[in-house]
């Protein structure tokens, strides 16, 4: 019998296994955190690294959505997802405890550091396909939304304490040491989801079936389709500039501001209050100004504050990066929790692993690319100067939405799995009812 969510009265939090899932997310999402702050502390403070080599290592981190994000995506639409996110889990833990262990014996290097974020980034597809596309098991449809937005507290959450935790602990016992928190942290996800007990058949294999074929038919859905047309290269886009970003707040920060891990921390979690903010207000925002015209206007109206990131000094001038981050990640937060909720909506339960999988390689594969090019910039020319081009970049995310259908409309379509995904949505404008956290 298909695994069918079936019908819910209140909220996706009545739901066990949905609680589950978001404890796992918080444990995992805490740990990630305080290695977002750690592991480029570890190359600046502990291995003197240049401004390249952290943007190196940044581009390690994502640099497996553009070497495995296809095939990911047709090997996770034939397996059972809850397994594979544990198993995911298992991986990321191991790994990153190997980097306070080589510190302890005095053998860590950029090499190891690398390698492990390397390892930890394809962990990290599997996982994150596996997991978008595991919630529509649990959640129906009307939910979906209420569900994604749930799982952004989470997120923005660990983004508000985890920095500050994260610069507190590398203060104290050294940014190597401070990983073991994320190690920690992905066991506990680990746990938490071999606990949910939801039924899960696996996926049946069609006798003509090959990964090629696979790819394929993940690549046509999304190309096929106007509005997963464009946000995927909206998306792109913004992750290439966010990746410039990241490559270079760390340098910029400690070199040019002179601030000490543990203010560095209070920076970015402060920023991340923005983030929260934007997941507790995205259902009352789509639900007033509607899902479609919520996609274009959250990156338009937040993305200019991105300017005081280069604008920032010595001082209390750092509360300009941070405010600057707070505005843009709540336009971020609530773009993705409309965007996402509207993917896992359109696609047939057939496809989403792979519908998923194509749109992280081409949304997800110009993160490298951006950390590339962010260490190169500020290598060649400052950190300041990178980050100038970061916020130009995000004024023009927002161009590619502008210029199409989504414009014209207020709510995004009613479609379903049987549509063809090439139909012209704009003939359908106002055809669906906004959702609303709660």
């Amino acid at each position: 019998m298909p695994d069918i969510p079936r019908p819910a009265t209140g909220g996706p939090l009545r739901l066990r296994d949905f609680r589950l899932l978001l404890a796992g997310a918080a444990a995992g999402q805490l740990g990630a955190q305080v290695t977002l702050v750690a592991l480029p502390l570890v190359a600046v403070l502990e291995l003197d690294a240049p401004a390249f080599q952290v943007g190196l290592l940044t581009a390690a981190e994502t640099a497996a959505f553009l070497l495995v994000g296809l095939p990911a995506g047709a090997w996770v639409d034939r397996m059972r997802k809850l397994p594979l996110m544990i198993r995911a889990d298992v991986v990321r833990a191991l790994t990153m405890a190997s980097i306070p262990l080589a510190a302890v014996t005095g053998v860590l290097t950029m090499a190891q550091l690398y390698v492990v974020a390397l390892v930890t980034g394809v962990a990290t597809v599997f996982f994150d396909i596996a997991h978008q596309s595991f919630l529509p098991q649990l959640l129906p449809k009307d939910q979906l939304v209420s569900g994604n937005g749930a799982l952004e507290t989470i997120r923005s959450s660990a983004q508000v304490a985890g920095p500050g935790i994260g610069g507190g602990l590398v203060q104290l016992l050294g940014a190597a040491l401070a990983i073991v928190t994320d190690a920690a942290g992905y066991a506990l996800s680990a746990l938490f989801l071999w606990r949910i007990k939801r039924p899960e058949s696996l996926p049946e294999r069609r006798p003509d079936a090959s990964l090629r074929r696979d790819i394929g038919e993940g690549l046509r859905f999304v190309c096929g389709h106007r509005l997963l047309r464009v946000i995927a290269v909206t998306t792109g886009l913004g992750n290439f500039f966010a990746a410039v970003l990241m490559a270079t707040q760390s340098v910029f920060l400690v070199r040019v501001l002179g601030l000490v891990p543990g203010v560095v921390g209070l920076v970015l979690a402060a920023s991340a209050l923005g983030g929260l903010a934007g997941a507790l207000c995205s259902g009352r925002l789509a639900a007033r100004f509607g899902q479609a015209r919520l996609i274009w206007l959250s990156p338009l109206v937040t993305g200019p504050f991105a300017v005081l990131w280069p604008l920032a000094g010595r001082g209390t001038g750092a509360a300009l990066f941070a405010l600057g981050s707070g505005v843009v990640f709540f336009g971020v937060v609530v773009y993705n929790v409309a965007q996402v909720s509207f993917r896992q909506t359109v696609c047939p339960p057939r496809l989403l692993g792979r519908m998923n999988a194509t749109l992280r390689f081409l949304m997800w594969g110009t993160l490298p690319l951006g950390a590339l090019a962010g260490g190169a910039l500020a290598d060649a020319f400052g950190a300041r100067v990178a980050l100038v081009w970061c916020a130009a970049g995000f004024l023009a995310v927002p161009l590619p939405l502008l210029l199409s259908p989504l414009r014209r409309m207020r709510d995004l379509p009613a479609t379903g799995p049987a549509e063809a995904p090439d139909a012209d949505p704009s003939d359908s404008a106002g055809a669906a009812e906004p959702a609303a956290l709660g």
